[in-house]
């Protein structure tokens, strides 16, 4: 049975709603693991790391197995110390996102996390040879190269994680778009981003919907879901399947997966729950099809 699992909060969300949010997980969710810590902005840190004590006590306490994620982009002296800081800890158990942490890490255990694009078996093996006892498989790789991915990863004696469900991080940059957008600098920023929880939308010239701007970071417009799809993602060797916190019902999203997880219910009532549940948020399934993105693909898919 695979296991479900949270991703790290991408946004910039406020310290009650995020102490709320994790509450209502430690209670309610039906989540094996939870990924805590910051990796977009390390501006934002300061205000929710003197939590993560407590935060992380809570959801053991809840029976939930707790990792800490390192940030996406490593540029600043204070970024390095905090990479390195994380890299020196022992428990919990720790997900890097950047090389700064695998140097500062010296081949001891961890977690690669999405942001390090292991894309294929080379790489994968690599980065069992740094110390990885687990990694999650770019979003973006389609549904051929995570079969062959995940066998090689589970050959290695990895855990293997794919995001199944939130917004696909697509790209990280140096400037930050949501300071630039607003006439600020990135030093000056007055964190803007936190009017945006579930990202600042970007439209074309049409005034089409394409994408998410979330601080230096670039998302899908579409929330990924891969709930049809998630009985082949298991039978491929997946062992982790990554929900990415949004600003739906995330209790709600986690039991739509886990009634299928559990045979409760059909992949197909399961995801007309998901449906209603995210309104107005498109589903995209595009990048695992092996096509654009944002696209939505129906019906059953040859076999692998």
């Amino acid at each position: 049975m695979e296991k479900l699992t949270l991703g790290p909060i991408a946004y910039h969300w406020s310290r009650d709603e995020r102490r709320d949010f994790y509450a209502r997980v430690a209670d309610e969710a039906p989540v094996d693991e939870v990924y805590l810590g910051e990796v977009i902005c390390s501006k934002r840190a300061p205000f929710h790391e003197a939590d993560l004590p407590a935060t992380i006590d809570r959801l053991e306490r809840a029976g939930k197995t707790v990792i800490v994620s390192s940030l996406a982009e490593v540029m600043l002296a204070r970024e390095r110390k905090a990479t390195a800081d994380l890299a020196g800890m022992d428990s919990p158990e720790i997900e890097l996102n950047n090389a700064a942490g695998l140097f500062a890490r010296e081949k001891r255990p961890h977690r690669v996390g999405p942001f390090l694009n292991a894309y294929n078996e080379a790489t994968i093996a690599w980065m069992a040879g740094q110390g990885a006892t687990h990694v999650t498989l770019p979003v973006e790789l389609p549904r051929e190269a995570v079969n062959v991915a995940a066998k090689a990863a589970r050959n290695l004696g990895l855990g293997v994680e794919l995001q199944v469900f939130g917004r696909a991080p697509l790209a990280v940059s140096a400037r930050c778009y949501h300071a630039r957008a607003h006439g600020r600098t990135k030093d000056n920023c007055q964190f803007v981003c936190e009017n945006d929880p579930d990202g600042m939308p970007l439209s074309t010239r049409d005034g089409d919907p394409i994408l998410r701007v979330n601080g230096i970071q670039t998302q899908s417009e579409s929330y990924v879901d891969l709930l049809p799809e998630i009985e082949e993602i298991g039978a491929m060797g997946v062992s982790h399947l990554r929900l990415m916190p949004q600003a739906v019902d995330m209790v709600e999203v986690a039991w739509a997966f886990r009634d299928v997880l559990d045979g409760a219910c059909s992949a197909e009532e399961a995801d007309s729950r998901l449906r209603a549940m995210c309104g107005s948020a498109g589903l995209s399934n595009g990048f695992y099809f092996g096509t654009a993105g944002y696209r939505r693909i129906e019906g059953a898919a040859p076999a692998l």
